[in-house]
């Protein structure tokens, strides 16, 4: 089985903002794919499917994004779970212009608290994840206040723009491994 992690914050004030790109990702997957409706699961909204015969479990936690890993708990524990292999975290990244793609086999947080949270669920910082640029946080900014701001309609056009793309990048990643993923798609 596959797990695809997208960040983000619980609750309407936050759907719009930076820090939720990683739902906006996984709700595409879902409807793409033809996943059933997300359900809560401990403390995360869950769908599973078949994605080219492969088994595939979206997980939206429901907690902040500084908490994301306690919704790993349960897959943390599954008989033959390999991080490297089996999950892929999909998060915001504020450093990336608009629009960006960055997949990653591994790699520190870089301040982001949601990645921080996954790395010490898994007492490991060797996971594959996806980094969706968000734009640079303009001088003077406080980064928390920049990622948790909506995005400017422009921005959000690019982004969701991108969607389909991350279907279809993640369905390589399925498929073909992080460093085929990688060569296809990062830019």
């Amino acid at each position: 089985m596959k797990f695809v992690i997208g960040l983000g914050n619980p609750g309407p004030d936050y759907d719009a903002t930076r820090h939720n790109v990683g739902w906006w990702a996984v709700d595409r997957l879902a409807y793409d794919w033809g996943f059933e409706p997300f359900v809560r699961e401990g403390r995360a909204l869950v769908s599973e499917g078949q994605f080219d015969g492969v088994g595939v479990r979206l997980v939206k936690p429901t907690t902040y994004m500084n908490r994301s890993g306690q919704a790993l708990r349960p897959v943390r524990e599954m008989e033959g779970f390999d991080p490297t292999e089996d999950l892929l975290v999909v998060v915001d990244d504020a450093s990336l212009d608009v629009g960006r793609v960055r997949f990653r086999p591994e790699g520190g947080a870089g301040g982001h608290n949601g990645l921080k949270s996954i790395a010490g669920a898994l007492r490991s910082e060797e996971y594959p994840r996806l980094r969706i640029g968000v734009g640079r946080k303009p001088e003077g900014h406080d980064l928390s206040d920049w990622v948790l701001s909506p995005m400017p309609g422009e921005d959000e056009d690019v982004v969701v723009g991108l969607l389909p793309e991350l279907s279809e990048a993640v369905a390589v990643w399925i498929t073909e491994g992080i460093e085929a993923a990688m060569n296809r798609f990062n830019r």
